[in-house]
């Protein structure tokens, strides 16, 4: 089973969960799209420090 640490209290829990169940810390969504511009955005910035 994989976990994740919750910011909040610092346990271990389950990667799947969307809420700490110690705490009720709720893990912030991540957009796939919002990743694919990420990378997009780094790759665009090393191409431009190459040239």
């Amino acid at each position: 089973m994989k976990t994740k640490e919750c910011p909040s209290c610092a346990m271990e829990i389950n990667a799947d969960s969307k809420v700490c169940p110690i705490c009720n810390y709720e893990f912030p969504k991540t957009s796939p799209v919002l990743k694919w511009v990420a990378v997009a955005l780094i790759l665009l910035f090393i191409l431009l420090l190459l040239l």
